[in-house]
């Protein structure tokens, strides 16, 4: 039996410092060294979140950590999740069931409501704690917001209570990291400087023999060893945690490529659903909210949304709709999922104001169905079968949405796939046009390739693509990447 070790937790200078994909890097290490570890992020803030096998959700970020720490997600993970409905209030996800919708100042100014939290949050913890071995922690933001420490459930004060060796990732890309570092540090009190027992450099281009006086100097100031610098990587595919990862994803058409246009909203969920795209030769994915890029697409895609009825109104707005349904009519593929199967049908209503404000708006009239927010949350994993009838191979997929959608004009039922309980979901117009509640539809190769029909394209591997396999690989070339470039003796002695 492998011996014991402390928790190990990621805390940043900054929000994407590197936390997230430097905690999944060491659940692969622990998982590659005989260790049985576990991701835990006590809160997290993301419209990117995934459906537990028990019906829970939590934060897409611990789903990928506990991949690579080869362990079935669970809501102990990410015991608080906060998904934004607005740019001031967002639903509070405890234990992966909704609790309500919660304003930013009431959040964080109840003093009750935060004390129930962490104490929540610290019993989730206790459990993880029981089954793994370490817990791989990840902070929140920057830890030297000093305005929030009284109020802080995710970082120093969890770090505190897990008796966690923490190590504080900088991100040398964006510059300033003398000052980040060093100002991050020097904010903390003693009893939490006393926690951070390395500094990890990360995204750190070129020579890394030229930033050894770099490094000296860190040492000097702080008092504590740059553990690890790690050179930035295009070439390790990670699925990103949230909405700034979308500035790197919004390429452009190209020439060769099936290209499909993934309508930017302001409220996106779940955007992780397109990255199988970026996997497949196939395709050239772009992520836009322009006219012009959308007319050039080959297919448009409607995403999920945490607003569906707000996103719609804008898309209105400012032309898009109309792009969208010329697009159709020009024999575009045109494809929904979740929110955007719900913007495709001929409307959408919100009788109890769940989402806003706005009681009720027209779809786009693509679909036969109607959609009625509710206040029960569906969310599940679920095997099915593609286009029930035409397919055989089983798919899977999460269910994660608050809405009831029906036939109308006496429609007739065409389904997109059925259940292995044999209910069904969605709506298949056509190959150019049909909608799903069904997240993750797109990592099947059934679905993938009923995608790309119709265009001359061809595979560059003779099988399948196994996105599975892919994601797996990936996690051991991070694993590789990051411990090549940290001090792991260093580390497995501040766990020990």
């Amino acid at each position: 039996m492998k011996q014991f070790l402390k928790p190990i937790m990621f805390v940043g200078t900054c929000s994407d410092a590197g936390k997230s994909v430097m905690a999944a890097a060491f659940c692969r290490i622990f998982k590659q060294d005989g260790y049985h570890p576990a991701p835990f992020k006590a809160q997290n803030m993301s419209l990117n979140s995934y459906s537990t096998p028990e019906g829970g959700e939590m934060g897409r970020a611990q789903v990928v950590q506990a991949e690579a720490a080869g362990v079935t997600p669970h809501t102990d993970m990410n015991p608080v999740l906060l998904k934004p409905t607005n740019h001031v209030s967002s639903q509070v996800v405890l234990h992966g069931k909704p609790v309500g919708n919660m304003s930013a100042r009431d959040y964080f100014g109840k003093e009750n409501t935060k004390e129930e939290l962490f104490h929540e949050v610290i019993e989730a913890f206790k459990r993880l704690e029981r089954k793994y071995n370490p817990i791989v922690m990840e902070g929140a933001g920057s830890i030297s917001e000093i305005n929030l420490r009284d109020r802080d459930i995710t970082n120093m004060r969890m770090a505190l209570a897990a008796g966690a060796a923490v190590y504080l990732v900088a991100d040398i890309d964006r510059g300033g990291v003398f000052g980040s570092v060093y100002g991050t540090i020097a904010l903390l009190p003693p009893e939490e400087r006393a926690l951070v027992k390395g500094i990890i450099i990360n995204k750190f281009r070129g020579d890394i023999s030229l930033f050894e006086d770099g490094k000296k100097i860190l040492e000097e100031l702080t008092g504590i060893p740059v553990t690890g610098i790690i050179p930035y990587f295009r070439d390790i595919k990670i699925e990103e945690e949230d909405s700034v990862a979308l500035e790197m994803k919004t390429n452009t058409w190209k020439a060769g490529k099936i290209n499909v246009a993934i309508i930017l909203l302001k409220r996106m969920s779940n955007f992780t659903d397109f990255d199988v795209l970026d996997m497949d030769a196939r395709f050239n994915p772009y992520y836009t909210h322009r006219i012009d890029e959308i007319e050039k697409a080959d297919i448009v895609i409607l995403p999920g949304s945490k607003n569906t009825l707000s996103d719609l109104q804008t898309l209105r707005a400012n032309g898009i709709a109309g792009a969208i349904i010329k697009a159709y009519k020009e024999g575009k593929k045109i494809i929904g999922i979740c929110g955007g199967y719900q913007m495709m049908g001929i409307r959408i209503e919100d009788p109890d104001g769940i989402e806003g404000d706005i009681p009720s708006i027209s779809g786009l009239g693509l679909l036969p169905v109607a959609t009625v927010i509710e206040q029960e949350k569906v969310t599940k994993q679920s095997r099915f079968f593609f286009l029930p009838g035409e397919n055989k191979a089983i798919c899977k997929g999460y269910e994660i949405h608050m809405g009831r959608t029906t036939l109308q004009h006496e429609a007739k039922e065409q389904p997109v796939l059925q259940f292995e309980n044999g209910h069904t979901d969605g709506y298949y117009q056509g190959s150019n046009c049909w909608g799903s509640y069904m997240h993750g539809i797109l990592d099947n190769p059934a679905v993938l390739d009923h995608l790309a029909e119709g265009f001359n394209t061809y595979k560059e591997e003779e099988v399948p693509f196994d996105y599975t396999a892919f994601k797996d690989e990936q996690y051991n070339k991070l694993a590789d990447h990051v411990r090549k470039h940290v001090n792991m003796e260093q580390i497995y002695t501040q766990l020990l």
